[in-house]
């Protein structure tokens, strides 16, 4: 889709937003922006006003240089769609004034919001990859290995004898992987197909773009981006996440049910349901019940608790994501790159705000357990089960907190009686499934008692539609298609028809923290 559009339009904005003050610079830029680009493609006649753009960035001061290189970044992968091979007029246009941004490199200064956005608007020219590298790896500008990595990944191209999927984001350099995890890696990566790795790679591409594209459009206004990781304690060693039988669970009977004909599950010897005589894997006190297995099947169970006692002995991968990718998440998806929020503010919020009636609390999508030690400060260990659909983020969970079950389970499916818990937390996950959000919403409602309260964070898109455009262009694994975020009445909405009234919304950036009680 585009917008027609006039010369004089575009020459009387460029001219605006070039004399604009400080206090006017966003909103000149932004109308600047709409005249030549939109998220879905270039607008009519973006190449012939390029050149224009490129001749501003002569003499502009550095707050208006950092806008133009993000805007001429955006023009020069806004073909994509049409022309993936890069050869589209638009961004034959804007790669006409690489010696240009390679001079104002040059002179840009270590770590500054200008010489992030020349990063961004360079990686789009993998055909000049040598010659940027060399320019970006000067000893004056000091750039930082995550910044550089990134650059060297977007100007990479895909060897399809030897792919490097995934790792990438927010940085190659951010990945310390050991060899466990590298060979699980490559034995994935081989059973795709060629146009399977081709689609992984370029997604894998536009992702990094993306990241450093939000980076430097923050920087330019705001100044320096944060990119701050959290050190979590190292995991215990294999041996001392202990054992936790059958009667860990069973005394949140009242509340399990079969997932495949919701009756009461038995505890005497495993975990299995009389009714449609199924039994459930139960090791290194996970219970996985999003499957089971009856009659001649049950023989199978052994072999699953020996592979879930197997992962168990793999956990960093849940701790990383605590570490490392969870708060570059939240840079993206709640605009924290000044780290307004905190993980010591999402503590001081659930301690605050949980505050169930009788029955077990339960911690949904618990991942690695950073959350649900905090309802355990909160609520106790006696009330708390955890549940998550990844095994390797329950595997960290049970380390970090070796007396709280995990139940491996499907959000949208909770395998839970009517009416059973005092309380649910449900903190940044909804967005991993948004199609299926208010199915996950309905079912949190379905199992709350009367009174009990439902806490969540998760995110809106944020307002500026470049920043929306960045959020949306994160293509991870889990989200092959791009990342989705929600609108503020549609979660109000869910909440409502999910029998829940809201009692608390709050939020800087684009985070949505909620508290919603359960009304009847």
């Amino acid at each position: 889709m585009t917008h027609p559009t006039t010369s004089p339009t575009v020459a009387d904005h460029l001219a605006a937003f070039a004399a604009a003050p400080d206090e006017r610079l966003e909103e000149e830029f932004l109308r600047l922006a709409g005249t030549v680009w939109a998220a879905d493609g270039p607008v009519d006649g973006a190449a012939d006003h390029t050149p224009a753009l490129v001749a501003a960035l002569e003499g502009a001061d550095a707050r208006h240089a950092g806008h133009l290189a993000v805007l001429l970044g955006l023009l020069a992968e806004s073909e994509y769609r049409d022309h993936p091979a890069g050869d589209g007029p638009v961004r034959t246009a804007v790669h006409q004034g690489l010696d240009h941004y390679l001079g104002l490199l040059t002179h840009s200064g270590p770590g500054t919001p200008l010489t992030t956005a020349l990063l961004y608007l360079l990686a789009h020219f993998p055909e000049d990859r040598a010659r940027i590298l060399t320019a970006a790896s000067v000893e004056e500008l000091l750039l930082d290995e995550h910044d550089l990595t990134r650059l060297e990944r977007a100007l990479r191209a895909l060897d399809p004898d030897d792919p490097d999927l995934g790792r990438c984001w927010p940085s190659p350099a951010a990945w310390n992987l050991n060899d466990d995890e590298r060979g699980f890696d490559k034995e994935s990566i081989k059973a795709l197909s060629s146009e399977q790795i081709t689609a992984n790679w370029d997604n894998d591409t536009r992702t990094v773009l993306a990241y450093a594209g939000m980076k430097a459009y923050w920087a330019v206004r705001h100044g320096a981006a944060a990119e701050t990781s959290y050190p979590a304690p190292g995991a215990p060693s294999a041996d001392e996440a202990g054992e936790l039988g059958p009667q860990s669970f069973a005394r949140h009977a009242d509340a399990l049910r079969c997932p495949s004909c919701d009756g009461h599950l038995d505890y005497t010897d495993g975990v299995r349901c009389p009714s449609c005589a199924t039994a459930f894997p139960l090791a290194q006190g996970l219970l996985d019940l999003s499957r089971g297995a009856t009659g001649s099947q049950a023989s199978e169970q052994d072999d699953t608790a020996d592979l879930l006692q197997k992962l168990a002995a793999m956990p960093s991968m849940g701790v990383y994501y605590e570490t490392v990718l969870r708060p570059a998440f939240l840079r993206i998806a709640g605009m924290n790159w000044d780290d307004a929020v905190t993980p010591a503010d999402e503590d001081a919020y659930l301690l605050a705000h949980t505050r169930p009636v009788d029955g077990p609390v339960l911690d949904l999508c618990a991942g690695a357990g950073r959350w649900t030690a905090v309802l355990e400060q909160a609520v106790g260990t006696e009330r708390l089960i955890a549940q998550d659909l990844g095994l390797p983020m329950l595997t960290a969970l049970r380390r970090a907190l070796p007396e709280v079950p995990a139940i491996v389970a499907s959000a949208l499916t909770l395998p839970y009686g009517d009416a059973t818990f005092g309380a649910v937390n449900c903190w940044n996950a909804l967005q991993a499934f948004p199609e299926q959000a208010d199915i996950a919403i309905a079912e949190i409602g379905r199992v709350l008692k009367p009174g009990g309260t439902f806490t969540l964070l998760t995110f809106r898109w944020a307002d500026d539609p470049v920043d929306r455009y960045f959020q949306g262009s994160h293509f991870f694994p889990s989200r092959p298609a791009g990342m989705l975020l929600f609108e503020l009445d549609e979660i109000r909405k869910w909440l409502t028809d999910a029998g829940l009234t809201v009692r608390e919304q709050s939020g800087t950036g684009s985070f949505v923290f909620i508290t919603a009680e359960r009304t009847a």
